[in-house]
């Protein structure tokens, strides 16, 4: 899919993993390696927002969060500005069972709306979702308000919701919202996509 960058969100504590999950081994890549590559895929660059000493394919770029501890938001924003695209894909590094196919209908879905987002069994997904470039300044303001939070940035924009219904056909099982926050999430993400524990 054209004219879309994806921002890979490699920050966060790992607090519950108790380790860095984005260097966690995932077969033959790591967490993170996993995601740009799916993302990678699909859009027309990469741009890993948070840590800069994730080893990821050289023409990936790494651009640490000026500020660090300021949450998803902050590195949405550090995203947007340095790309070009008219959308951009947002995804966790922690999403390795992503199917590119999902990306895709997510940047078809998103049409004229700020931003295009799954509803998964009432759950939002905005960490895995499409924005349009547009709303940087929704969110530079909202991070100078105190507010870090994605779902904030939400309630000021025109969102196009994504049931889990309109996904099954390319994601029967909706495993690309898996995400890995804890052991036990990694352990059955490697049980879920076969790939032996290393």
């Amino acid at each position: 899919m054209k004219n879309a960058s994806a921002i890979v969100l490699n920050g966060g504590s790992s607090r519950r993993m108790g380790s860095d999950k984005a260097s966690l081994p995932f077969g033959a890549e790591t967490l993170v390696q996993r995601v740009v590559g799916v993302v990678g895929s699909v859009t027309d660059e990469v741009v890993v927002v948070g840590r800069v000493n994730a080893t990821v394919p050289a023409s990936t770029r790494v651009i640490a969060d000026p500020v660090d501890g300021r949450g998803p938001l902050a590195g949405l924003l550090t995203g947007l500005d340095a790309v070009d695209a008219r959308h951009v894909v947002l995804v966790a590094c922690d999403l390795p069972l992503l199917v590119p196919a999902v990306v895709v209908r997510l940047l078809e879905l998103v049409g004229d709306a700020d931003a295009c987002v799954p509803r998964i069994d009432g759950i939002e997904m905005p960490a895995c979702a499409v924005y349009a470039t547009r709303v940087r300044e929704h969110a530079r303001q909202q991070l100078a308000s105190g507010d870090r939070s994605l779902r904030g940035l939400l309630d000021r924009l025109q969102v196009r919701w994504v049931s889990a219904e309109e996904l099954r056909d390319v994601d029967p099982d909706l495993r690309s919202f898996l995400d890995c926050d804890t052991p036990e999430d990694y352990e059955a993400a490697l049980r879920a996509a076969a790939v032996p524990r290393t």
